[in-house]
């Protein structure tokens, strides 16, 4: 019983690692449609935001049904909570990807971004996916190490956002207000994934070390 037991927590692990994975594809493609005006491709995140969501619904049953049964205590304990908390930031992840991809559908057949923030979107794209990617590793391979590593990769991230508040800020900004506040929502979303991403890693570190990430302040943009 107690092997069927280890096996369910190892698979509920796989789980998260292939719900990684996924939301890494969702948030590459959301970003391709975003920046080739791409009505096709946002469709497509739109609609695969359902499997992500039912994947954390599974993952959430699974959990609850092995605390009722196991009464776990110690690291299984940790091992169940942790995974919940984790499905619930990688279902967001999932969300994020989805609003960037209906603000590529909401301003089709024209883009979304003007061409001078483009290659922030690249580059935000690619940080992100590369942040998604190495929370998956850390989830397959509860390496602490590399998961503390997600909290300096994060900010390249915050260096973009950054950078978009300045472009919007400057008297030179020729693309009117609701430009801005498409700019300002896509750059956010972005962010944000970033943050979940090193939510993810912090819960890792949670279980395998049983230490509670403490969060610095926050800085003013």
């Amino acid at each position: 019983m107690r092997n069927n037991y280890h096996e369910e927590l190892d698979d509920i692990r796989g789980c998260l690692v292939e719900m990684a994975n996924s939301v890494g594809s969702q948030m590459s493609t959301a970003t391709t449609a975003l920046l080739d005006a791409d009505v096709a491709l946002a469709d497509l995140v739109i609609a695969g935001d359902e499997q992500i969501d039912a994947t954390r619904e599974s993952i959430d049953q699974r959990c609850f049904t092995l605390l009722a049964r196991q009464q776990p205590v110690a690291t299984d304990l940790r091992t169940i909570v942790v995974s919940t908390r984790i499905a619930s930031d990688l279902e967001r992840m999932g969300d994020l990807a989805e609003h960037i991809a209906k603000v590529a559908r909401m301003r089709f057949p024209d883009h979304a971004v003007p061409q001078e923030v483009r290659p922030a979107f690249l580059e935000a794209g690619h940080v992100a996916e590369m942040l998604v990617a190495k929370a998956g590793t850390v989830i397959a391979t509860q390496n602490v190490d590399k998961a503390r590593e997600l909290e300096t990769d994060d900010d390249a991230m915050d260096r973009i956002h950054r950078g978009l508040f300045r472009e919007l800020l400057a008297d030179s900004w020729p693309y009117g207000v609701e430009t801005a506040i498409d700019v300002t929502l896509l750059g956010r979303y972005y962010e944000r994934f970033a943050d979940h991403a090193v939510s993810v890693a912090r819960r890792v570190v949670y279980l395998v070390t049983g230490e509670r990430h403490v969060p610095e302040a926050s800085t003013p943009i």
